[in-house]
């Protein structure tokens, strides 16, 4: 596969769209659609939601930490000078998506709309081929057999 394949203008993963911007769609157009909620306890719904915050923050917040302590950006379109192999990264080659998608099913609890549930993991879905697929050509591109042994090791999720 040609360099020019799998690296973006910056140096990293040739992502086509910002993660973030994917999950926050979803929540923004989840709320919007009407007549899907979610009923039960508030109470019920409030420590389900706080939960899954938790859950979604420090798996995120850990791999953000990583990526500061190593002096990496943690923008996938910009470049990976060594593999990440510790913290979070040793149960999920990708814990921020995991935590956004936590995070999204949290807003979900949270408000009651249940459409943004429903979208969460189309939300991931889309994050998959815009962004994880390309990150892990570039990846492999450049860390090779090492790489290809963490994915061996490391599932993609969970």
């Amino acid at each position: 596969m040609a360099d020019n394949d799998v690296r973006s203008k910056q140096g990293g993963a040739r992502v086509r769209l910002p993660p973030p911007l994917v999950f926050v769609a979803a929540i923004v157009a989840g709320w919007l659609i009407p007549d899907l909620r979610l009923h039960g306890s508030h109470a019920a719904r409030i420590a389900i939601g706080a939960l899954l915050i938790a859950g979604g923050l420090s798996i995120g917040i850990g791999a953000i930490r990583l990526f500061r302590k190593t002096g990496q950006d943690a923008k996938p379109w910009t470049p990976s000078p060594e593999l990440l192999l510790e913290g979070p990264y040793r149960f999920s080659r990708n814990p921020m998506y995991v935590g956004m998608t936590l995070f999204t099913l949290a807003a979900a609890a949270l408000s009651g709309h249940g459409w943004i549930a429903v979208l969460a993991p189309f939300a991931l879905a889309v994050v998959h081929y815009t962004a994880v697929l390309p990150e892990e050509r570039y990846l492999t591109a450049k860390f090779g057999e090492s790489y290809v042994l963490y994915k061996t090791r490391v599932r993609r999720y969970l």
